[in-house]
């Protein structure tokens, strides 16, 4: 066979094969006959969900719910019981929540259930789909956020924010986002705009783990992150990150 019909019959398996998304970050779209097979798949406007698991050889089997965006982002909510509340995990942080013993490798530890059996996600196609660059942070230590400040839209006083994990992040993003925001919308206690605002001599201190009175240093300014962005969200910032981010 001629090598340019070799490369054009080898392309049309690899659409075939794997993920299709359009240009502008549009929906998942897996051909149906990848997915016909996996159980308990649910499709979104932007997303794809499925059942998953990872097994635990001393309490069995923990089971989650794994969400795949548009932008290739993997993320897990855990269903192993009631009580459970943890949400919006990556891949890694799910394994170390089932207590997986030994080499940790969650794409052969994850699993979905295709054909009534258990396949680690690492055979199954959805792999193919996880080449977003902010999955990848994984490895790198946690970047650390800065306390931040917003302005009431009435009194104009300066409420402070901690951003000490994503949910931190996530309350700041959307209240900045929020024109109207008002001293009464302050996440950590009820006030108003008669309560005072804080002294000078402690707005300096931010929480920079170098220096104390730091105005802004690589150590405590974040340029975004998988826990100040999110994928979940339509604006600019997110997403300019999630389809650009640098691992």
């Amino acid at each position: 066979m001629h090598p340019d019909l070799i490369s054009i019959d080898k392309a049309k398996r690899t659409v075939r094969r794997f993920v299709a998304r359009d240009e502008g970050g549009g929906v998942i779209r897996f051909t149906e006959e990848e997915l016909n097979n996996i159980s308990e798949l649910e499709r979104g406007p932007n997303y794809i969900e499925v059942t998953c698991g990872c097994t635990n050889k001393k309490y069995g089997d923990y089971i989650g719910k794994l969400r795949i965006s548009s932008f290739g982002h993997f993320k897990i909510t855990c269903t192993c019981s009631e009580k459970c509340k943890q949400v919006n995990l990556t891949p890694y942080a799910f394994e170390k929540h089932s207590g997986r013993e030994g080499v940790k490798n969650w794409k052969k530890h994850i699993w979905v259930i295709i054909n009534d059996k258990k396949v680690a996600l690492s055979k199954t196609v959805l792999i193919s789909y996880y080449k977003h660059s902010t999955n990848m942070v994984l490895s790198r230590p946690k970047q650390f956020h800065r306390d931040e400040f917003i302005s009431c839209s009435d009194c104009k006083k300066l409420r402070r924010f901690l951003l000490r994990d994503q949910v931190g992040c996530r309350t700041y993003h959307d209240a900045l986002a929020n024109k109207n925001w008002k001293c009464t919308d302050w996440p950590y206690d009820k006030i108003s705009c008669d309560d005072e605002e804080e002294r000078e001599c402690r707005k300096i201190c931010r929480g920079c783990p170098r220096s104390s009175p730091c105005r802004g240093c690589t150590s405590c300014v974040c340029f975004g992150c998988t826990r100040c962005r999110f994928w979940d969200c339509d604006c600019r910032t997110c997403v300019d990150f999630m389809e650009h981010g640098e691992p």
